[in-house]
């Protein structure tokens, strides 16, 4: 039996605890998520590694699950474009069942290879993209049909797991193994196996935006601001990268379509926004380089 499908030594009285004794029941273990997450910490690195060059060359990200786990890739790939401006043509989420199964089960999709096949072959998977192929048992047939789909087309492929020796990630270019073990709950992976998938996920995807110059500092500078409450992050990003009053930075924002990176170089070199556009181009949107310049 999987480790995810074990049942727990802990908590076999479950069902008779109070309820501040569930919290911290489930509340604990949720730490355990981070610890597995630490443990697959060099995977992930060579992962993100290894996708910049494909990414900076045009590649796609393509998230591929079913269930929980496809949820969780759906979630990363649509807060890349607000978060970071990425292109959303760029942030693909397949998961097995269609849209439809992002709100209600699909019954039988997730266990159709060649349905996972079909999916990524519709994408026109190539050589520059990045897929990441999340499946908590390691072996889901949707997810595993969409890996030899995306092998077979050069594409480099991901593989994330919560049990060892996972097919998925044996099979995948790089794998990672987020072994967090039995469930408090007997085989509910939407649990902390799901937790570490959302943990690895985001420190993935954003370790890869911040080699991608989507970040300045710590600042988040290459967002899109959307809306109102984002529209006052981007004066107040400014300001603190700046030093900039608020009117000032406001003025400025308004200028370059409120892109933060580009009021920080016109603020801070004090050109217009063409000429920090034109520098920002010339380092590849590093702001650091572009101000140093």
């Amino acid at each position: 039996m999987l480790n995810t499908e074990t049942p727990s030594s802990q908590h076999t009285d479950l069902d008779l605890y109070t309820v501040e004794e569930l919290v911290d029941a489930f509340v604990s273990d949720q730490a355990n998520a981070v610890g597995a997450v630490r443990a697959a910490a060099a995977q992930i690195a060579a992962a993100v590694t290894t996708a910049v060059p494909r990414i900076k060359a045009g590649g796609r990200l393509v998230y591929v699950g079913a269930g929980t786990s496809g949820r969780l890739g759906v979630l990363d790939s649509v807060e890349l474009p607000p978060t970071f401006s990425w292109p959303k043509e760029r942030a693909v989420a397949m998961l097995a069942g269609g849209q439809g199964a992002m709100f209600e089960a699909v019954e039988g999709a997730e266990d159709d290879t060649g349905l996972g096949l079909q999916d990524m072959q519709a994408l026109e998977i190539g050589p520059l993209d990045v897929v990441l192929l999340l499946a908590a048992s390691g072996a889901t047939p949707y997810v595993m049909g969409a890996l030899y789909a995306a092998k077979s087309a050069g594409a480099l492929t991901i593989g994330f797991a919560n049990n060892s020796d996972a097919p998925v990630s044996a099979a995948a270019d790089i794998g990672i193994t987020l072994d967090t073990g039995p469930e408090v709950i007997s085989g509910s992976t939407r649990l902390k196996a799901g937790t570490s998938q959302k943990i690895a996920l985001n420190t993935f995807s954003s370790s890869l935006m911040v080699r991608l110059n989507k970040v300045y500092g710590n600042l988040m500078v290459d967002m899109k601001a959307s809306n109102a409450k984002l529209l006052k992050r981007t004066v107040a990003l400014t300001m603190h990268a700046t030093g900039a009053d608020e009117q000032t930075a406001e003025r400025t924002l308004a200028a370059c379509d409120y892109h933060v990176k580009v009021a920080i170089v016109v603020i801070r070199k004090q050109v217009d926004v063409d000429q920090a556009k034109a520098l920002l181009d010339r380092f590849e949107g590093n702001v650091r380089l572009a101000l140093q310049s």
